[in-house]
């Protein structure tokens, strides 16, 4: 496993063609074409991984099925990200449809949060770019849908977030992207959406 940090960035939506600019005077390029991203979220029935996420607790771990609905492949991606004090790390794997329709069924079972149903379907339009080791990816157009009913909510939220090794420099990093950092997660953040009175 390789870690690696994981930084993201609130940019105004007002501000988000002017911030693509600046990346590519910066020099970065685009390193593939604007793709729709769909997942599924899944989390046991007391929600501890969507509260593990918001108390920012280590060890923890998000549990996915990740999609690109517009691609000819259609491939179906059983993600698991994990928060460590390490550093942060994914793992993925490829699964039949089958076997998609089998987790949504059935749910998955996982050795610290038990048995996960699905939860949250999350869709949004992704951009690439890398300058250097930096990947810089740009989230817009995100929408939330409760599994498995007709409740959504659309973020007006743009996410960009800066992947890069762990032995970067974080000084030298926010140097060149000098914008605030936060902390977000589209399954906690659509969650909290629908909490809202």
């Amino acid at each position: 496993m390789s870690f690696r940090i994981e930084k993201k960035l609130f940019i105004k939506k007002e501000n988000f063609f002017e911030f693509k600019k600046k990346l590519v005077d910066k020099g970065a390029k685009k390193i593939f074409k604007d793709r729709r991203v769909s997942s599924l979220y899944f989390d046991n029935l007391k929600k501890e991984m969507f509260n593990d996420s918001l108390e920012g607790l280590t060890p923890r771990k998000k549990i996915r099925v990740r999609n690109y609905p517009n691609d000819l492949a259609r491939q179906l991606l059983f993600e698991t990200k994990i928060s460590s004090v390490e550093g942060r790390f994914k793992t993925n794997r490829l699964i039949k449809e089958e076997d998609f329709k089998n987790l949504k069924k059935n749910g998955i079972f996982d050795c610290k949060y038990g048995i996960c149903k699905p939860v949250l379907n999350v869709n949004y339009i992704r951009e690439y770019f890398k300058k250097d080791d930096v990947r810089i990816t740009l989230d817009s157009n995100i929408f939330y849908r409760l599994h498995n009913t007709g409740f959504i909510k659309k973020d007006l939220q743009i996410i960009v977030e800066l992947k890069t090794s762990i032995n970067k420099n974080l000084d030298e990093l926010f140097e060149v992207y000098p914008y605030q950092e936060i902390r977000f997660s589209k399954y906690c953040n659509g969650l909290e959406l629908f909490n809202r009175v």
